[in-house]
């Protein structure tokens, strides 16, 4: 059984390294996308402070719908281009969002989210597989040092998607 590590660290950095380490291991050899998502969510909720909700939208060829997270139930459906998972999605660039109140057009699955971070998951062949998205109960809870790491996790995970 696999079991997350509850450490102190020095540094963000530091964390999202070990994070990205245990990712990798919980997603080698296993080929199946949903088991990937659902352990990969579980892994960062469980290890990172002060989130209330982390997990996936995929894409379906036409818009994002909501794949394996951690938190409270979700928005099932969010279009391209709409809010911070469709502004990502479309522009393929990570938002990082420090106050979502300020973010125009932000969608309030959860009304206790107050800071968001979203990054795009594009696969070899450069199509859009959907997005990795995080909130918090936190305004400003995430920084450049949460991109860097986010992203470095998701580069992890697409490894693994991409075979």
């Amino acid at each position: 059984m696999f079991e997350v590590a509850t450490q102190t660290y020095a540094s963000k950095r530091e964390h999202y390294e070990d994070l990205c380490a245990q990712a990798r291991g919980i997603l080698a050899d296993e080929p199946n996308l949903i088991a990937n998502a659902a352990n990969f969510a579980a892994l960062v909720f469980n290890s990172l402070p002060d989130l209330s909700w982390a997990g996936f939208y995929l894409f379906d060829g036409e818009e994002l719908v909501v794949g394996p997270f951690q938190g409270k139930p979700a928005c099932v459906r969010i279009a391209i281009g709409r809010g911070v998972c469709g502004t990502a999605a479309q522009s393929r660039q990570t938002q990082l969002v420090r106050d979502v109140h300020e973010f125009e057009g932000h969608i309030a699955c959860d009304a206790a989210s107050n800071s968001e971070i979203v990054v795009p998951l594009v696969k070899a062949d450069g199509s859009l597989l959907g997005v990795w998205d995080v909130d918090s109960p936190l305004v400003a809870r995430f920084d450049d040092e949460d991109r860097a790491g986010m992203e470095a996790l998701c580069a992890v995970f697409m490894q693994a998607v991409n075979g």
